[in-house]
């Protein structure tokens, strides 16, 4: 069933992010995707290390700007803003990052960390806040991520990894965004700390309605956390659709693939599960290929899969796949 326009609150649209290497050449990190996220969904995107899921999320932020494509956050092509105007519409989407140890200002108290989001706007006239005002949120943040208030004079090195991608979380809540962007948050804690961590995601998403596009490696996070699922490979999006279907239906091969690799805590059921193992390397990045971008490690390939690269087409109500199996080339 399709949803009423209004309830997308990120579209993208052709998004490439290639990043010139001199006399190396240039890197193809994202080569043109598109994907929606509707309001109080979580996007997971899923893929093997250095296929541009990374690089896509700083791309919709606009840490890195878009070789091409359109962002349209809330209706607003983020693209085409600047200064001022950039960092207003900004405000609507905030990022947790991956490493809780590289994203903190390690001279900088938990307090302020938290904090500084609140000043930067109230110093360019879009938040007017007084200092009581955002200390008291600071205060809330805190003790709403599971952190005392009494640690907001702690610097970074006195909390653990879990703690500090806490203060990573409270800091990215700190604007009252809709929209929020987490590139592996969880990656680089201890599986135990892991599911404290994605519950506190999704105990926020439902207090305060909040919209995620959720980006990790694991397969069983993505399946945990997310509403839909995107497959990227090789800068590109192989296949999107719900999580429940993707999981139970995979189409696209290297879905298939990937879904056979990630191990199921049921020993009768690993022991008779077939591995698909795929041939070959991942192609560099640093040139464009002909063809599908898979095609060479595909064991189900056809020939107009060398030179005719697949559009992303529905296969079945709410599930897209980029792949000449499920509709004919051009």
């Amino acid at each position: 069933m399709t949803r009423p326009a209004e309830e997308i609150i990120l579209d993208v649209r052709g998004l490439k992010m290639h990043f010139p290497m001199g006399r190396k050449g240039t890197v193809y990190a994202v080569n043109g995707i598109d994907f929606q996220i509707r309001r109080g969904e979580t996007l997971g995107l899923v893929g093997e290390s250095g296929c541009g899921k990374s690089t896509t999320a700083r791309a919709v932020a606009q840490l890195h700007r878009p070789t091409a494509g359109e962002v349209l956050l809330k209706g607003r092509d983020l693209t085409k803003l600047e200064g001022h105007d950039l960092i207003a519409a900004r405000k609507d989407m905030q990022m947790v990052f991956q490493d809780p140890y590289a994203s903190l200002n390690p001279r900088m108290t938990s307090g302020d960390i938290i904090a500084e989001p609140l000043k930067i706007y109230n110093t360019r006239g879009i938040l007017r806040m007084t200092r009581k005002e955002m200390d008291q949120r600071v205060e809330q943040l805190m003790e709403r991520v599971g952190l005392s208030r009494s640690f907001k004079n702690r610097f970074p090195h006195e909390y653990s990894g879990g703690q500090r991608q806490r203060i990573g979380i409270a800091r990215a809540l700190a604007l009252q965004p809709e929209l929020v962007l987490c590139d592996e948050p969880v990656s680089a804690l201890d599986v135990s700390i892991q599911a404290q961590i994605l519950n506190l995601f999704k105990d926020l998403q439902e207090e305060f309605g909040l919209t995620y596009l959720f980006i990790a490696h694991d397969l069983a996070v993505v399946e945990y956390i997310s509403t839909r699922v995107a497959v990227m490979y090789l800068g590109t999006i192989a296949e999107l659709s719900d999580s429940a279907d993707l999981y139970k239906n995979p189409l696209h091969p290297y879905t298939q693939a990937l879904l056979s690799a990630a191990p199921i805590p049921d020993p009768k059921v690993e022991a008779v599960r077939k591995r698909i193992i795929l041939g070959g390397d991942v192609p560099s990045p640093d040139r464009v290929q002909p063809g599908c971008p898979f095609h060479d490690r595909c064991w189900k390939r056809m020939d107009c899969c060398r030179n005719q690269v697949p559009r992303l087409r529905d296969a079945a109500p709410g599930h897209q796949v980029a792949c000449f199996l499920y509709h004919d080339p051009e």
